[in-house]
């Protein structure tokens, strides 16, 4: 019979194409997962593994065999999370992804009162662009996953917690920096540098301004820190989410940061979840500290939003 333990391990070794690795992952030695997995395809009949000393494939018939034991996996970790409904709220193990134009600028604020409301939490973070962090959540890897919205999420319910406008950060010296607000027809786009390909950030920075990708400056980061650096070195300017404000360019006497007159929310955030997560009454509590610690952080009073 397939245990449970050589499912894990299989499907570690198919995200990682790796044994050693995958060994490392599942806190084992590499030949104890190579025995196991050896043991488990000759009960099941088949290869699962093409393995040589270069590379590891998964077969046909193997990735037929893992999308089946992905979601035994799936169920068998819902049936645990059932636990945690019996438990004090937010009283157990949480995984949560955070996009990074989220984590850096919301967890200060969020932590300490984490900590303070619901001592027994035990919170793994883990911060990845949006669609990995959708393929964790399908698999069972995430809990919930932060992101922003509209990004594709079929098939996940989206708890929406927080909208923001974006700002439009230069140089203090420019000559628009002593404006009160900036029209994104006014916005010089070869000077514009937003993150790399692959950040939400730079769709929605884009979609604000009803730009195109290629009118912008070459010039690109991968974190929204690099790029205010960036622009304190008169290298161009910038687009801010509000939650980094705070952070990024307040008291920064290089930088100033002027509204973007464009109708919003310019982009919003969303606890993703499975429609069949156990524990959704741990989801909507932390969606209520979110919302109070991004209050805390912007200085503003938004209300909740509805589920959608």
């Amino acid at each position: 019979m397939i245990s449970l333990r050589q499912i894990r391990y299989a499907l570690t070794v198919e995200k990682t194409l790796h044994f050693k690795r995958a060994a490392e992952q599942c806190a084992i030695s590499q030949s104890a997962l190579s025995t196991s997995l050896s043991e488990m395809e000759k009960q099941l009949g088949f290869q699962v593994f093409e393995r040589d000393n270069k590379k590891v494939l998964v077969t046909p018939v193997g990735r037929q065999m893992l999308d089946k034991a992905r979601e035994i996996k799936l169920l068998v970790d819902d049936i645990h999370r059932l636990a945690d409904q019996h438990n004090a709220p937010l009283g157990a193990r949480l995984a949560v992804g955070m996009i990074p134009t989220v984590g850096p600028f919301l967890l200060p604020a969020l932590l300490p009162a984490l900590a303070a409301d619901y001592p027994d939490l035990a919170l793994d973070v883990e911060e990845a662009q949006s669609d990995e962090l959708l393929a964790q959540l399908r698999a069972g890897d995430l809990d919930t996953a932060i992101l922003a919205l509209p990004y594709e999420h079929e098939g996940l319910l989206a708890f929406s917690f927080w909208k923001e406008n974006f700002y439009w950060v230069t140089h203090a010296g420019d000559a628009d920096a002593g404006r009160k607000v900036i029209a994104p027809g006014e916005l010089d786009p070869a000077r514009l540098m937003l993150l790399k390909e692959g950040h939400c950030l730079k769709q929605h920075a884009l979609a604000a301004c009803r730009l195109e990708a290629q009118t912008t400056h070459g010039l690109q980061a991968t974190s929204l820190p690099t790029l205010v650096q960036m622009v304190a070195g008169r290298m161009g300017s910038t687009l801010v989410p509000e939650m980094a404000l705070s952070q990024l360019v307040d008291g920064h006497p290089d930088l100033a940061a002027i509204p973007l007159g464009e109708p919003g929310p310019h982009r919003e955030l969303a606890l993703l979840v499975r429609p069949n997560y156990p524990a959704l009454h741990n989801i909507e509590l932390l969606r209520v500290k979110l919302t109070q610690a991004l209050q805390r952080v912007s200085g503003a009073d938004q209300g909740l939003l509805t589920r959608r």
